[in-house]
């Protein structure tokens, strides 16, 4: 493939940037940079948005059992202290064993009541945490297969695979447990609080004047421990990104014996990796001893103020075992919320990089007034094109071609001349800065992309293979198609034999990539694949490279077929396999230097001339 689409696929990066000095700069990205804002509680909103299409389910079943279990919690202490001073240390009569076990039936029921309330809430918030997770990947992955060639341009393939997958699953227990304990955990606060002031609000006020303390010095480490998330997830990003470099590059590193470099910089990665967790990790358990020392003094107080509130008749044994036992129920929640910050703080920092992909715009986009382009003849014009992959680097200047209905055009020139360019902009993978691209007189950018893109088929020097079945990778071309269907478009490109010797025939299963055929079979396939397709207008862009002189024949021969009546454009460096074209465009820094039949251009004796001698003396060599 020619250095245009290399750099479209993402796989070049753009020639006038220095590389880095350093290999280990060698994976830092625009996108893989901390996000320095404050806490986004809009964006936060926008995350809970999607719990709205479950508010039915969660309120009748998962709000009530949230608010039975809480309740149930709140009453047990409540119940202790009325056994302690009624059953078991009365201020009037004797001791009362028949009340104790009452008391102790009634606490047993609550206990169960609880049990059953909390087994019932954890199993639908389980469920519609996962709807919740299928509904956000689903968005995120639409989104990203409308986005255009220029963000996978300077994104590697591991970037955006860790958005999808562990980003995503970051945001698991904040939906499927951390929201309802959020609420539950609020609610049996206040609860608490009110039950306190209640039975002494002197005693209550004295146990909860730490918590000031306790929130001012929690609330330092909250910005450090967001950074600290999410810096760990820009450093699992960085290791996707090079697993997924180094298992598609494995030929090339064995081949030049880079294994051991290799290993060594992922090994610096790995601990990169595991120094930001173990920081953040660090910062995340902060919130515990702070809880916890907290929680000491509030229970020294409680004992201390409890045991003169006893002396002096102001409160009942019972009332102060009760607080006890409030008391403890108090300080779990502070610190489950304390964990649920911190994990709010790690879901922030996976959402923002979600919602970073998620609001990015396609630079390809359809206009509001874009109509269905209806079926057509296949005449195509360039008028005065201008495009530049980077600002101030035009990969093509003022391009003018008339294209007519049914004609084969060949593009020809040098790495960097502009052919695959021009290519991508009759697909629409890139809009021209300047100028229009036009197919039977109307403007691309005034039709929608799948009516367009659906009438223009395409067959790339590198063919990409899908997992699954010879026949589903043809069937690819047009997914409608009849098994027959499918056989006579392998027969008519001479893709049959070769199928029918592999041991399933067309139901063989090939892995990604189709490592079990050669080059040229995949090729063949995906001239079977375009054919089944039956685009107006067909591209091979050095569709024919991987295929030997013989199955080469062959192909020319399938090709007069799959060309006939379509408007075609063929981009090839074997220059014999262009010599019957209509046009021959010669290309050179972006411009149209030639143009003509095979004959024509010869006899000028200028650039293309020059081609055709050059690879003459190569293959005399």
């Amino acid at each position: 493939m020619s250095q245009e689409t290399a750099q479209a696929n993402g796989k070049q990066k753009p020639s006038n940037k220095q590389e880095p000095t350093d290999k280990r700069e060698r994976f830092v990205y625009a996108d893989d940079q901390l996000i320095e804002k404050p806490f986004n509680w809009s964006q936060l909103g926008r995350l809970f948005h999607y719990m709205k299409p479950y508010s039915k389910q969660m309120v009748p079943i998962v709000i009530v059992m949230m608010v039975l279990g809480t309740l149930t919690r709140l009453a047990i202490p409540a119940l202790i202290i009325v056994a302690i001073d009624e059953a078991i240390n009365p201020v009037q009569g004797e001791p009362s064993l028949q009340k104790l076990y009452q008391y102790a039936g009634m606490m047993i029921g609550l206990y169960i009541i609880q049990w059953l309330a909390n087994t019932l809430r954890i199993r639908f918030t389980n469920i519609i945490g996962q709807r919740i997770i299928y509904d956000l990947r689903q968005d995120l992955f639409r989104h990203i297969q409308k986005l255009s060639f220029r963000f996978f341009d300077k994104r590697p393939a591991g970037s955006v695979l860790v958005r999808i997958t562990n980003d995503v699953n970051a945001l698991q227990d904040l939906f499927t447990n951390g929201v309802v304990n959020l609420m539950m955990d609020c609610v049996q606060l206040v609860g608490i609080v009110i039950i306190l002031l209640v039975l002494n609000w002197k005693l209550g006020l004295a146990v909860m004047i730490v918590v000031p303390l306790m929130i001012i010095v929690s609330s330092s480490l909250r910005k450090r421990i967001r950074f600290a998330w999410q810096d760990v997830r820009i450093k699992q990003s960085r290791i996707n990104s090079h697993l997924n470099e180094s298992i598609q590059g494995i030929r090339v590193t064995q081949a030049y014996v880079q294994e051991k470099d290799n290993m060594d910089y992922f090994d610096h990665m790995n601990k990169d990796n595991m120094k930001s967790w173990d920081k953040a990790s660090a910062l995340n358990q902060g919130f515990g001893p702070v809880i916890e020392i907290t929680a000491a003094f509030g229970t020294l107080i409680l004992f201390w103020y409890g045991s003169f509130l006893i002396e002096s008749n102001a409160i009942k044994i019972g009332v102060l075992v009760g607080f006890a036992n409030y008391i403890g129920n108090f300080w779990d929640p502070i610190n489950r919320l304390g964990q649920m910050y911190s994990q709010l703080l790690i879901a922030m920092a996976s959402s923002e990089r979600i919602f970073e992909f998620i609001d990015e715009k396609p630079t390809v986009a359809e206009l509001g007034s874009a109509k269905s382009l209806q079926e057509i003849n296949g005449a195509v014009s360039f008028d005065n094109i201008v495009f530049e992959y980077e600002k101030g680097r035009p990969a093509l200047k003022g391009i003018n071609l008339e294209v007519k209905a049914g004609q084969s055009i060949a593009l020809v020139g040098h790495t960097g001349s502009g052919k695959s360019t021009i290519i991508n902009l009759l697909c629409r993978f890139y809009d021209p800065v300047q100028g229009r691209v036009l197919i039977d007189g109307q403007d691309i950018r005034d039709v929608t992309i799948e009516s367009l893109r659906s009438q223009v088929g395409i067959v790339l020097q590198d063919t990409f293979i899908f997992s699954g079945s010879i026949r589903d990778n043809i069937r690819y071309g047009r997914l409608s198609a009849t098994d027959e269907e499918v056989e006579l478009a392998a027969q008519a490109v001479n893709a049959h034999e070769f199928i029918m010797s592999l041991p399933d025939g067309y139901e063989t299963q090939v892995e990604e990539r189709g490592n079990i055929l050669s080059m040229g079979q995949r090729q063949l396939l995906s001239f079977a694949r375009a054919l089944l397709a039956d685009p107006r207008i067909l591209i091979l862009d050095e569709a024919t490279a991987s295929i030997d002189t013989e199955t080469e024949l062959k192909i020319q021969e399938a090709l007069k077929t799959l060309l006939f009546g379509r408007t075609s454009f063929i981009i090839a460096h074997r220059l014999s396999t262009i010599r019957h074209a209509d046009n021959i465009v010669v290309l050179d820094h972006g411009q149209i230097m030639e143009q003509g039949s095979h004959d024509e251009l010869m006899r000028i004796k200028g650039i293309y001339q020059g081609l055709i001698e050059a690879q003459y003396r190569f293959l005399s060599a």
